[in-house]
Protein backbone atom coordinates (compact mmCIF):
# COMPACT_ATOMS: atom_id res chain seq x y z
CA UNK A 1 0.00 0.00 0.00
CA UNK A 2 1.42 3.07 -0.42
CA UNK A 3 0.97 6.56 1.33
CA UNK A 4 -1.19 9.75 -0.19
CA UNK A 5 2.42 11.51 0.51
CA UNK A 6 4.32 8.58 -1.69
CA UNK A 7 1.76 9.49 -4.32
CA UNK A 8 2.92 12.83 -4.88
CA UNK A 9 6.43 12.44 -4.90
CA UNK A 10 8.44 12.12 -8.24
CA UNK A 11 8.47 8.83 -9.56
CA UNK A 12 11.66 6.77 -9.81
CA UNK A 13 11.26 6.67 -13.67
CA UNK A 14 11.15 10.60 -13.95
CA UNK A 15 14.18 11.73 -12.03
CA UNK A 16 14.29 15.52 -11.67
CA UNK A 17 10.50 15.69 -12.86
CA UNK A 18 7.65 17.49 -10.06
CA UNK A 19 3.94 16.43 -9.83
CA UNK A 20 2.05 19.82 -9.12
CA UNK A 21 -1.45 19.20 -7.88
CA UNK A 22 -4.49 21.48 -9.54
CA UNK A 23 -5.56 24.08 -7.47
CA UNK A 24 -8.99 23.63 -5.91
CA UNK A 25 -11.74 25.14 -7.65
CA UNK A 26 -10.33 25.05 -11.22
CA UNK A 27 -11.33 22.41 -13.98
CA UNK A 28 -9.30 19.38 -15.02
CA UNK A 29 -7.18 20.55 -18.11
CA UNK A 30 -9.53 19.30 -21.83
CA UNK A 31 -8.72 15.77 -22.98
CA UNK A 32 -5.61 16.00 -25.93
CA UNK A 33 -7.65 16.03 -29.41
CA UNK A 34 -7.96 12.66 -31.18
CA UNK A 35 -5.66 12.18 -34.09
CA UNK A 36 -6.96 11.89 -37.39
CA UNK A 37 -4.99 10.73 -40.58
CA UNK A 38 -5.80 12.58 -43.72
CA UNK A 39 -5.14 11.34 -46.85
CA UNK A 40 -5.56 12.03 -50.58
CA UNK A 41 -7.45 9.51 -52.31
CA UNK A 42 -4.49 7.21 -55.00
CA UNK A 43 -3.95 8.80 -57.83
CA UNK A 44 -5.50 12.43 -57.40
CA UNK A 45 -2.22 14.11 -57.51
CA UNK A 46 -1.62 13.70 -61.51
CA UNK A 47 -5.97 13.34 -61.80
CA UNK A 48 -5.37 9.51 -63.59
CA UNK A 49 -7.58 7.14 -63.08
CA UNK A 50 -5.75 4.40 -61.12
CA UNK A 51 -5.87 1.22 -62.77
CA UNK A 52 -6.07 -1.84 -60.81
CA UNK A 53 -4.00 -3.97 -62.83
CA UNK A 54 -0.96 -1.90 -64.26
CA UNK A 55 1.04 -3.50 -66.87
CA UNK A 56 4.64 -3.65 -67.95
CA UNK A 57 4.04 -0.39 -70.25
CA UNK A 58 2.88 1.63 -67.17
CA UNK A 59 5.61 0.52 -65.08
CA UNK A 60 7.89 1.33 -67.64
CA UNK A 61 6.46 4.95 -67.73
CA UNK A 62 6.53 5.82 -64.02
CA UNK A 63 10.39 3.99 -64.19
CA UNK A 64 10.81 6.51 -67.13
CA UNK A 65 9.24 9.72 -65.06
CA UNK A 66 10.98 8.41 -62.04
CA UNK A 67 14.48 8.82 -64.15
CA UNK A 68 13.92 12.01 -65.71
CA UNK A 69 12.92 14.05 -62.53
CA UNK A 70 16.17 12.44 -60.59
CA UNK A 71 18.13 13.43 -63.64
CA UNK A 72 16.73 16.77 -63.59
CA UNK A 73 17.01 17.28 -59.98
CA UNK A 74 20.63 15.52 -60.42
CA UNK A 75 21.89 18.75 -63.15
CA UNK A 76 19.95 21.56 -61.16
CA UNK A 77 22.37 20.45 -58.11
CA UNK A 78 25.75 20.49 -60.06
CA UNK A 79 24.87 23.45 -61.72
CA UNK A 80 24.38 24.92 -58.49
CA UNK A 81 27.56 23.41 -56.88
CA UNK A 82 29.21 24.44 -60.02
CA UNK A 83 28.24 27.86 -59.57
CA UNK A 84 29.85 27.91 -56.16
CA UNK A 85 33.03 26.14 -56.82
CA UNK A 86 33.54 29.15 -59.48
CA UNK A 87 32.97 31.85 -56.97
CA UNK A 88 35.88 30.02 -55.03
CA UNK A 89 38.06 29.57 -57.89
CA UNK A 90 37.63 33.47 -59.01
CA UNK A 91 38.75 34.37 -55.25
CA UNK A 92 41.51 31.94 -55.36
CA UNK A 93 42.55 32.85 -59.14
CA UNK A 94 41.84 36.86 -58.19
CA UNK A 95 42.78 37.70 -54.52
CA UNK A 96 42.47 41.30 -55.60
CA UNK A 97 38.67 41.00 -54.93
CA UNK A 98 39.05 40.79 -51.27
CA UNK A 99 40.23 44.53 -51.74
CA UNK A 100 36.77 45.30 -53.27
CA UNK A 101 34.65 46.73 -50.47
CA UNK A 102 31.40 47.55 -50.67
CA UNK A 103 29.91 49.91 -47.04
CA UNK A 104 33.23 47.92 -45.70
CA UNK A 105 32.05 44.55 -46.57
CA UNK A 106 34.60 42.80 -49.38
CA UNK A 107 32.99 41.57 -52.34
CA UNK A 108 33.39 38.14 -51.75
CA UNK A 109 30.57 38.70 -49.06
CA UNK A 110 28.00 40.39 -50.61
CA UNK A 111 28.46 37.64 -52.88
CA UNK A 112 27.95 34.69 -50.83
CA UNK A 113 25.76 36.57 -48.41
CA UNK A 114 23.49 38.45 -51.13
CA UNK A 115 24.46 36.91 -54.22
CA UNK A 116 23.94 33.29 -54.19
CA UNK A 117 20.20 33.96 -52.84
CA UNK A 118 18.69 34.68 -56.41
CA UNK A 119 20.78 32.28 -57.96
CA UNK A 120 18.69 29.46 -55.52
CA UNK A 121 15.21 30.87 -56.23
CA UNK A 122 16.12 31.10 -60.21
CA UNK A 123 17.25 27.89 -60.07
CA UNK A 124 14.08 26.49 -57.72
CA UNK A 125 11.84 28.29 -60.33
CA UNK A 126 13.56 26.46 -63.28
CA UNK A 127 13.58 23.18 -61.66
CA UNK A 128 9.67 23.57 -60.67
CA UNK A 129 9.13 24.34 -64.62
CA UNK A 130 11.03 21.55 -65.86
CA UNK A 131 9.62 18.87 -63.42
CA UNK A 132 6.10 20.28 -64.33
CA UNK A 133 6.85 20.08 -67.87
CA UNK A 134 7.99 16.37 -67.04
CA UNK A 135 4.82 15.47 -65.98
CA UNK A 136 2.78 16.47 -68.40
CA UNK A 137 4.64 14.58 -70.51
CA UNK A 138 3.87 11.77 -68.73
CA UNK A 139 0.34 12.24 -68.74
CA UNK A 140 -0.42 12.95 -72.20
CA UNK A 141 1.47 9.62 -72.70
CA UNK A 142 -0.46 7.76 -69.75
CA UNK A 143 -3.87 9.43 -70.38
CA UNK A 144 -4.06 8.06 -74.36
Amino acid sequence: MSSPAADSAPSAQEPGRQQHPLPAGDPLPPPAPNRVRVSAPAGSMLNIPRKLNPDAADAFYVRSLIRSQFRLAISVALGFLLLLIGLAVIGAAWPQIQEIRLATIPLPWWLLGVGVYPMILLSAFLFNRAAARNEQQYRSIVEQ
